[in-house]
């Protein structure tokens, strides 16, 4: 094969991470002009920003089949190997033809990868024939070497040792993955997979992807470079020299379909993609990941060791097609394409898609025959990327539609090239949609790049810039939301920092959470709920922050309610927990059932569990004060009652129905006491005044449990000894209720009228009057004014009067009388009848029964008795 050798030719060989690319920078930039091409195009522009900063932007041209930046004056170019323009030749498939030729530098990167099925033949094209004026270089696998010795005999090789050693780790569980880790797959759906668990465990994962846009692509990579990410997955591009600060690789697999068959990884390729891992002097380390199943990756013994001391098989040929064509007509390129080379290293290259695209065109007899200009024009149009990976007859379809028009019109149509931009020119849809018509725009904008393709080239090419663009932004947004949680990454970092290193914790004033800049929740009281809008699989890891974090926080609201006045506290309802002591609307403690009804128990939510031992024990005494002071307060009353009921100082029927209306919390019906109220001496009747007891009419009620405080207080209290919820009670200070209500909440301070429920003082009032009437005859039974006033209906004053004894007389009242049930009195065994005589007899000391007398036996005297 043709070489050329009149020039400075060196072959640069070793394992990843020894500087070949950056050796080749600084050469290029040594030189007035220079090209290098790179096997991908993320790399080429990666590479175009370093040189960028170098040499400034009008001086530097990016060239792939997508994307071109040359600017008029450009003397370096960074370029895909397929665009890499070739001294004293024609342009082939990718290359327009419209840049120079004579470059004083020039070099080919990963020149390895002639071995490629698809690729290969492009590389060792270039290997070949790409030459600088002054100086060439060869960049590769060292694997490279007897090739470039057979067939570049004067090339110099300078072999390079790694910088940082690379080390076998073994293989890890995918939650167990140390920090800066790249997991490696070899489709997009398991990369998907990956990424998803990743976002589980670790908050997230950049993506890496040959087939994404280099915006989109870079956008991912910088947020791993910036360690908003601690994980990457990839396919094995991140192999083709992409650098990154990755300190562990994973293999999720071992196998890969390289467009034939599924095979395993060569242990170059295994190398490769393992060197990543350590860059500059880090060292590195390369496993496999385990997932679950049985049929997890495992290197050999032997993989293992030829990797980690680089140490692999040479290559014992390359790819090879023909670059000098015949364009007769179609068969005969088809023919030159095929020739062999003559060279055992240099083997014929399996058909790639330019190829099997004009083979499948070939078919059409009025293609066939074309030649000339039309033949080139053919087989550039050939070389159109099957981007979307749609395989040769239904990729041909669209190449033989762009041939059309160019070979009739000369150009292709702007309608049809305008309404397939705009189809894909959508920013909605999931990550796959996006992904395909990011495909679909690199097809449009590599034939914007011919400019003799398309009769308005620059609006074009702008125009596809524009959308795919946005379709990158689209396309990394949407990789970002469903593959990356900022917020767990953040936690999953701050779990294991310390002192300065720990993040900020602010509590907003509506109680919102912050640790660092991302929400994890709100605090209400002392109960931390997780941001509702956090996924299921995240609210544990967001606990477990609050749990760390939030200790400082809750001490002090606790220390700031032990030192507050009684007026922070009140009284609330919770819809799980029930009644009890709470703040700002959030229960601290609920009452429970206690000795009696005014000595609830007092048991603090589980919210307060997260406060220290002191703490909880401190503020659980301060909220006991406080509902002891509440209920000295409003039940001062009912409280003296309960005293009253303890104390032996009191006569034995005093204490009796003291306990029994202190039990009904200080009101009960006369007609439940009448029995014990008619053994009441003048004596006992003063000490019951004294305990601000009224033995009314109707009822037997302590006065000040009429007032709304002491009303709501008891119904609290009953209800917390029933255990059932809280009544409905009246609103505070009305006389009278109307309709359906709240039949236990009414039964605290009222009476029972029918449809309508007086308030018992008030009936006591009326009872009074009437019973006072009963000695006058000049004065009415009942105040018709007052009980108009008060809204009793003719129902309720009916019965209302019925309970007080009187029944209607013409337009008045008349006394009935009532009878008093008297019990009946048994001569032996006798048992208390009520519930005043139970309470009685339970006063009072128990008196030995006599023991019965014995009878004296007579002796009978003398026969019988007369």
């Amino acid at each position: 094969m043709p070489a050329r050798h009149d020039q400075t030719l060196r072959a640069i060989l070793g394992p990843t991470n020894t500087g070949k690319t950056h050796l080749a920078i600084e050469r290029m930039c040594a030189h007035s002009s220079g090209v290098i091409g790179f096997p991908l195009r993320l790399l080429a522009r990666e590479v175009y920003d370093r040189v960028v900063a170098i040499k400034g932007e009008k001086q530097v041209a990016l060239v792939t089949g997508e994307e071109r930046i040359v600017p008029p004056q450009a003397r370096y170019v960074l370029c895909t190997a397929e665009s890499m323009p070739i001294p004293d030749a024609e342009a082939g498939p990718g290359d327009p033809g419209d840049l120079p030729r004579d470059f004083a530098f020039a070099a080919i990167d990963e020149a390895q990868l002639g071995t490629d099925r698809e690729r290969g033949h492009v590389f060792t094209d270039r290997m070949l024939r790409a030459r600088g004026r002054e100086e060439t270089l060869i960049l590769g696998s060292d694997t490279l070497r007897p090739i470039v010795e057979h067939l570049l005999p004067d090339a110099e090789i300078i072999g390079r040792p790694r910088f940082s050693t690379l080390r076998y780790a073994g293989q890890s569980k995918l939650s167990r993955l140390p920090p800066r880790s790249a997991i490696v797959a070899f489709s997009a759906e398991q990369v998907y997979a990956l990424a998803e668990m990743l976002r589980r465990f670790k908050g997230g994962a950049a993506v890496v992807m040959g087939a994404l846009s280099p915006s989109t692509r870079n956008a991912q990579v910088e947020m791993f470079q910036r360690g908003e990410v601690d994980y990457l997955v990839a396919t094995d591009a991140i192999g083709m020299g992409l650098n990154m600060d990755v300190r562990h690789v994973a293999f999720a697999d071992l196998y890969k379909f390289d467009g034939v068959r599924e095979r395993r990884l060569t242990i170059p390729e295994m190398a490769q993609i393992a060197g990543r891992a350590g860059r500059h002097q880090t060292d590195g380390t390369f496993g496999t990941l385990a997932l679950a199943g049985d049929d997890n990756p495992h290197f050999t013994d032997e993989e293992i060791e030829r990797i980690e001391e680089h140490r692999f098989q040479w290559l014992d040929h390359l790819h090879w097609r023909n670059a000098e064509l015949d364009f007769t007509d179609v068969n005969a390129l088809i023919a030159s394409l095929e020739v062999k080379s003559g060279d055992r290293l240099l083997r014929a290259a399996p058909t790639a898609i330019d190829l099997a695209v004009l083979k499948t065109l070939a078919e059409d007899p009025s293609i066939a025959s074309t030649g000339g200009k039309k033949a080139r024009t053919l087989w550039a149009t050939c070389g159109l990327p099957d981007f979307r990976k749609v395989g040769a007859n239904h990729h041909a379809r669209l190449v033989r539609r762009v041939y059309g028009y160019i070979a009739e019109g000369g150009h292709v149509s702007q309608d049809w090239f305008a309404s397939e931009v705009t189809r894909l020119d959508q920013v909605m849809g999931d990550i796959e949609t996006l992904a395909d018509r990011l495909a679909g725009i690199r097809t449009w904008a590599y034939i914007a790049q011919r400019k003799d393709w398309l009769k308005e080239p620059r609006r074009w090419q702008q125009r596809t810039r524009e959308v795919e663009a946005r379709l990158s932004d689209a396309l990394h947004a949407a990789l970002t939301q469903r593959f990356v949680d900022r917020r767990t990454a953040m936690l999953v970092k701050d779990i294991g920092a310390h002192g300065a290193d720990a993040l900020p914790v602010t509590v907003a004033e509506d109680g919102e959470v912050m640790v660092g800049p991302e929400p994890i929740g709100h605090l209400t009281g002392f109960t931390f709920k997780v941001d509702p809008t956090a996924r299921h699989a995240d609210k544990r890891l967001l606990l477990a922050a609050a749990e760390r974090r939030l200790g400082e926080e809750l001490s002090r609201r606790a220390k700031s309610l032990i030192d507050a006045p009684d007026t922070a506290f009140q009284l609330i309802e919770d819809p799980q927990l029930g009644l009890g002591v709470g703040w700002e609307g959030h229960l601290l403690a609920k009452l429970a059932p206690g000795r009696s009804l005014t000595e609830p128990a007092l048991r603090t939510t589980r919210s307060l569990d997260r406060l220290s031992v002191p703490l909880r024990s401190a503020l659980r005494t301060r909220l006991e004060g406080w509902l002891e002071r509440q209920i000295d307060r409003h039940l001062g009353g009912l409280k003296d009652l309960a005293e009253a009921a303890a104390d032996p100082q009191q006569p034995a029927n005093v204490r009796a129905l003291a306990a029994m209306l202190a039990d009904a919390g200080g009101v009960l019906p006369r007609k439940k006491l009448a029995e014990p109220i008619s053994h009441l001496d003048k004596e006992a009747r003063s000490r019951l005044h004294r305990l601000r007891v009224r033995l009314g009419a109707l009822d037997v009620f302590i006065a000040t449990m009429l007032k709304p405080a002491a009303q709501h207080w008891r119904g609290v209290l009953q209800a917390v000894r029933d255990e059932r919820s809280l009544p409905n009670l009246p609103a505070p200070g009305a006389s009278m209720l109307e309709g359906s209500i709240d039949v236990e909440g009414a039964r605290l301070a009222y009476r029972r009228l029918g449809q309508q429920w007086l308030r018992i003082d008030l009936a006591d009032r009326i009872a009074t009057t009437a019973h006072q009437s009963k000695d006058r005859s000049d004065a009415p039974p009942l105040d018709t004014t007052f009980a108009t006033s008060l809204g009793l209906g003719e129902d309720a004053t009916r019965r209302l009067m019925a309970e007080i004894g009187f029944v209607p007389d013409g337009d008045g009242w008349r006394w009935r009388g009532r009878r008093v049930h008297q019990p009946k009195q048994r001569r032996r065994k006798p048992r208390p009848q009520n519930a005043f005589a139970e309470a009685l007899g339970a006063l009072q000391p128990q008196k030995k029964a006599p023991e019965p007398r014995k009878k004296k036996r007579r002796r009978k005297r003398g026969g019988k008795s007369s």
